[in-house]
């Protein structure tokens, strides 16, 4: 049975019906009519179309995922091998220079009483980890404020956080001329952790 439009609503209805169909269009969903009296319409989403998909599949992803962590993994790694390495340049080189001069240092000081006669002419100044290779590092400088060649032992403990010495360390410069300055370097050997701090406990002119 066919139904008649009231006049004057003609122009409105088909308004309405254009405005429907537009709306439905743009929000990509299916629309469809009662025919009925009731005028009621229903709304259902309509299915993907995966042909217009971009981007990569889910196993794609995981394979550049697993390449990034591996890279990632292979750079610190050959990050840590650097730091070994030039931490043990640091020590070797540390090392050959200041040997005799520490023995020599000890054997002076073995007899010496409170802190020596030179602490006034030592100073001590850390070395940031980043040129020693993550050691821990004290640059000793000796200047002889004597006014003759002399020559000097110098004692360097390592204490922790309660202040106990859990390491000691020697260096020394073999007759230094007035007014000149040798700057031993004093590297620790124990762990980064827990935090020590370098104190100069002797230094003696002789």
């Amino acid at each position: 049975m066919s139904r008649r439009v009231p006049r004057g609503r003609s122009g409105s209805w088909r308004a309405a019906v254009l405005l429907s169909a537009i709306a439905c269009g743009s929000a990509l969903v299916s629309c469809s009519s009662d025919n009925g009296g009731g005028g009621s319409s229903t709304a259902s989403i309509s299915p993907p179309n995966t042909s217009n998909f971009t981007g990569s599949a889910p196993s794609a992803i995981a394979s550049a995922a697993s390449s990034i962590i591996a890279s990632a993994s292979e750079r610190a790694s050959s990050a840590a091998a650097s730091v070994s390495a030039r931490a043990s340049e640091f020590a070797a080189s540390v090392d050959a220079d200041t040997a005799r001069a520490s023995a020599t240092a000890q054997k002076e000081l073995k007899n010496v009483q409170g802190s020596g006669n030179a602490t006034s002419e030592v100073s001590m100044t850390g070395l940031p980890t980043a040129e020693t290779g993550g050691l821990r590092a004290v640059l000793v400088t000796i200047t002889n404020k004597s006014g003759k060649t002399a020559s000097y032992a110098v004692q360097v403990d390592f204490k922790n956080p309660d202040g106990k010495v859990v390491e000691t360390r020697y260096v020394g410069k073999e007759n230094l001329e007035p007014g000149k300055k040798a700057q031993p370097v004093v590297v620790s050997r124990q762990p980064a952790e827990p935090q020590l701090t370098a104190v100069l406990a002797k230094a003696q002119r002789y």
